[in-house]
């Protein structure tokens, strides 16, 4: 109940935009899909490379067969400065900010069942090449070309 001398306070909390910034232009913000995979470890000597000291991180793998750690990730990211897309390895500190770097091909072996240079056997080879074609006309010119209008060069 509101009155005059002790009027209701709420708090509003809104969730604030994820601050990561391009490895390669540290001033640059860059944005991503949502789209996350995280990472799973195995051995002891993956933990060890974390921090954990060796006794506990041998009990932690005896006591749970794979990890899966809920504050690194691989994600691909977009900077507007570079004009790319690139996997980025996305790392949550304990001060919640974020720690992003370009990910190395060894990170995708502790993602469980996904390898970027391996194509998805549910599509087909038709779609495969469709989708390699990247908007070209038969002629060899590309679609939307401003320079080019149905074929012909403007003059």
């Amino acid at each position: 109940m509101q009155t005059a001398t002790n009027p209701v306070v709420r708090q509003r909390s809104r969730k604030r935009p994820r601050q990561l910034f391009c490895p390669a232009h540290p001033e640059q913000r860059i944005i991503g899909d949502g789209r996350r995979y995280l990472l799973h470890l195995l051995t002891p000597e993956e933990l060890r490379q974390r921090g954990m000291a060796d006794k506990r991180a041998r009990l932690v793998i005896q006591s749970y067969p794979v990890l899966v750690l809920h504050n690194e990730w691989l994600e691909e990211l977009h900077c507007p400065t570079c004009g790319l897309s690139r996997w980025c390895h996305v790392v949550r500190r304990e001060d919640s900010s974020f720690a992003v770097r370009w990910a190395p091909r060894e990170l995708w072996e502790q993602v469980a069942h996904v390898d970027p240079l391996v194509p998805n056997p549910s599509v087909g080879e038709f779609t495969r090449r469709q989708a390699r074609a990247g908007g070209r006309r038969r002629d060899g010119g590309r679609l939307f070309d401003p320079g080019v209008q149905g074929g012909q060069q403007r003059g």
